[in-house]
């Protein structure tokens, strides 16, 4: 029978590392589970974002990307945080930038992004000289 020694100080290692970033003090960054849907003239998506204010809430577009930034607190004077959500959304071609709304209730937080108007091809009558 052969015997095989292991080396613990990886696993040591790894150990430490995990309880250090357990620890730590400042705020730990969650991604919020979200779902998108496609409707006949939106787009709507939903996030998941448990125990944050709507004022604690920054949904931003910029370039054809919507980011989706929170802040949840701890404590009952709202001075402390303890998670911080984010996620980052490339928009398709036909959504409009310039029409998104957002709105937050029990947690869930809903953005609806509304399609831009295709120009439907028209007929065009040829006269007679």
């Amino acid at each position: 029978m052969t015997l095989l020694r292991y080396d613990w100080s990886l696993m040591n290692r790894l150990n430490h590392e995990f309880e250090r970033a357990l620890s730590h003090s400042g705020p730990v960054a969650l991604i919020p589970r979200v779902e998108v849907r496609e409707e006949a003239g939106r787009y709507l998506l939903r996030a998941d974002l448990p125990g944050v204010a709507p004022a604690d809430i920054d949904v931003t577009t910029e370039e054809g990307v919507l980011s989706i930034k929170a802040l949840r607190r701890t404590d009952a004077d709202n001075t402390e945080s303890a998670a911080t959500y984010q996620r980052r959304f490339a928009l398709p071609e036909d959504a409009d930038a310039d029409q998104v709304t957002a709105r937050s209730v029990h947690g869930v937080l809903e953005i609806s992004i509304n399609k831009l108007a295709k120009a439907l091809p028209r007929r065009i009558a040829v006269e007679a000289a």
